[in-house]
């Protein structure tokens, strides 16, 4: 397993942009897939990007498809999250998360973040 911190959550106005990163450590970062994931208060944790282990491959959740961009460094051993055209909705604590299958489904991911708040003001 892979333990993970994010940073870079913030306050930003609609329209905004925001950068998240996420530092692992261990030894198999490279092996995994990594995740974003972010949770509203009151709602279940959904899917935001996700990316191979390699960086060959991207997928992303419809709302955030042309204004998010999930990126990773493996011999930094980080994962990023570049927000652009921040909404209101967008607004949730964000989490990266490691699995070993290709997979949007948040039990499937082993290692966490702790999350990292971002909101966005109308």
């Amino acid at each position: 397993q892979v333990q993970l911190v994010e940073s870079g959550g913030g306050l930003v106005r609609a329209g905004g942009s925001l950068r998240l990163s996420c530092a692992a450590s261990g030894r198999s970062f490279s092996s995994y897939h990594m995740g974003w994931f972010r949770q509203a208060p009151g709602k279940e944790r959904e899917f935001v990007a996700l990316i191979t282990w390699s960086g060959g491959g991207t997928l992303y959740a419809d709302s955030v498809k042309g204004r998010f961009t999930i990126s990773r460094d493996n011999a930094k051993k980080m994962v990023y999250l570049q927000m652009n055209s921040l909404k209101p909705e967008d607004t949730a604590v964000y989490y990266c998360a490691a699995a070993s299958d290709f997979t949007v489904v948040p039990g499937d991911f082993g290692s966490w973040g702790q999350g990292t708040q971002v909101t966005v003001s109308s």
